[in-house]
C-alpha cells in the first residue's frame, strides 16, 4: 500500500518576507492537518523546559501525524527560532458554549509593529491571523468576534511571555503572565489592560536579561513596573483559579 507523503519541513529564505514565512510555516502545518482520532499523538507537559519541547517539536517533524492547538503552538515556536526579529508568545481562550467550557490556545506573532498568529484548530478562522492588527487587542477582538459566529462566549483570555529564541533553553514557557476576565469586563477596560500590557512587553525587546525572568509573584493585568500599585483582592482571586 502507499504510504502517505511527508509534507517537507518548511525552510526559511533570504528572499522571503516574514508574512511569507509564517504563511509556509501555516501551511506546512495544514499538511499535518488536525488531529480529530480523540487521541493526542504527542505529549506536552507545558511545565517542561524550552528544551524538551524542542525536542518534541523535532518529533513532530519526523512523524508527521496529525496536531492539535497546543502542539501546533510548540511546533511554531520551535519553526520561527531562527528568527530573532520575530516574537511569540503564547494566547490562551476559556469559552462557554451549551453550558460546557472549552479551552483553545495559539502562537501570537509580534514583528515590525504589527500583530498575527499562527495555530491549528477546527474552525478555519481560530487559528492563524495575518500579521495585519496594529494592537494587541485588535487582535484579540478578532478571536473573539470569529467565537461568536460559533456561538461561544470568550470567558478567560491569557496571555504569556515572549519565548526566548534560545533552543537549549532550561526555562519552561510563561504560558498566563496576563489573566482578564473578559465576560466581566467592558471592551474598553479589557483594550486597556491589553495595551498595557503589550507595552511593557515591548519594552523587555530593549532589556533581554531581565525579559525572561520569573514574574509569577507580579500582578496581572497590571503593568510589571513594581511602582504601579498591586492588584485588587478580586483580581487575585482570579490568579488562583487555574482553569
Amino acid at each position: 500500500c502507499l504510504q502517505p507523503s511527508v509534507p517537507p519541513v518548511p525552510n526559511y529564505k533570504l528572499s522571503m518576507s516574514i508574512p511569507e514565512w509564517l504563511q509556509a510555516i501555516q501551511t506546512y502545518m495544514k499538511m499535518l492537518q488536525y488531529n480529530h482520532t480523540g487521541t493526542q499523538f504527542f505529549e506536552i507537559r507545558k511545565t517542561r523546559p524550552l528544551s524538551g519541547l524542542m525536542e518534541t517539536a523535532k518529533e513532530m517533524t519526523r512523524e508527521s501525524l496529525p496536531i492539535k492547538c497546543l502542539e501546533a503552538v510548540i511546533l511554531g515556536i520551535y519553526l520561527t527560532n531562527g528568527q530573532p526579529s520575530v516574537e511569540r508568545f503564547p494566547i490562551s481562550f476559556k469559552t462557554h458554549f451549551s453550558g460546557n467550557y472549552f479551552h483553545h490556545v495559539v502562537l501570537g506573532i509580534y514583528y515590525n509593529g504589527r500583530y498575527g498568529s499562527l495555530g491549528m484548530s477546527r474552525r478555519s478562522d481560530l487559528m492563524d491571523k495575518p500579521l495585519t492588527y496594529r494592537t494587541l487587542s485588535d487582535l484579540i477582538f478578532e478571536f473573539e468576534d470569529s467565537y461568536k459566529k460559533y456561538l461561544h462566549s470568550v470567558k478567560k483570555v491569557k496571555i504569556g511571555l515572549y519565548v526566548p529564541h534560545e533552543p537549549h533553553s532550561f526555562q519552561p514557557i510563561e504560558w498566563k503572565q496576563l489573566v482578564l476576565n473578559v465576560s466581566k469586563m467592558m471592551r474598553t477596560e479589557v483594550r486597556k489592560e491589553l495595551e498595557k500590557f503589550a507595552r511593557d512587553m515591548r519594552m523587555k525587546i530593549l532589556k533581554p536579561s531581565s525579559a525572561h525572568s520569573p514574574m509569577k509573584e507580579r500582578s496581572r493585568g497590571k503593568s510589571l513596573s513594581p511602582r504601579r500599585r498591586q492588584a485588587s483582592p478580586q483580581r487575585r482571586a482570579c490568579r488562583r483559579d487555574k482553569s
